[in-house]
């Protein structure tokens, strides 16, 4: 854990590897592999061309040294309505955890998410990510009985709506 906060910044095209290989090293973690997760979006490897598209933003964290330890972003559901937006791809390196990190990228989030217009934000999460779901409903998420729109993460089993 450090004592210098971490910087968050929206992401830059040199930020790609970094945020795939966190995403690729993270969601194993928790078993989110295979079929049916983000890991294997195509988007992975190329995050800071797919949130420049309209109503898009994706945001990294960085250490003390300039190093991305983490992201998320939002943009909006597929297959949704379009009032609501999806938090997408919020993972963190183990050395960012536990020390508001996701707490501020949440609200770096949904602070986006109002500006682009958005009256919602939904996202879906695995259980067993704990600390995640966690934070979710310190943010006002409320947990939901089935997923929304057709992100085609069908391995998730967890769902939550927020109101912005």
């Amino acid at each position: 854990m450090t004592d210098v906060p971490l910087k968050i910044r929206p992401i830059a095209a040199g930020d790609d590897v970094a945020v795939a290989n966190i995403i690729r090293s993270v969601m194993p973690e928790f078993g989110a592999v295979g079929c049916g997760f983000a890991i294997n979006d195509p988007e992975v490897d190329w995050m800071s061309q797919a949130y420049a598209q309209p109503r898009c933003a994706y945001f990294v964290a960085e250490d003390e040294v300039g190093d991305v330890v983490g992201g998320a972003g939002v943009a909006p559901l597929t297959g949704g309505a379009d009032d609501t937006c999806e938090l997408r791809k919020m993972y963190f390196l183990p050395q960012a955890r536990g020390q508001g990190t996701g707490a501020a990228m949440m609200a770096q989030c949904l602070q986006a998410a109002r500006e682009l217009g958005f009256r919602q934000c939904y996202l879906e999460t695995l259980g067993g990510m704990d600390a995640a779901m966690k934070l979710y409903e310190r943010s006002g998420f409320r947990r939901i009985d089935a997923s929304m729109g057709a992100t085609g993460h069908g391995g998730c089993n967890a769902f939550y709506l927020r109101s912005l």
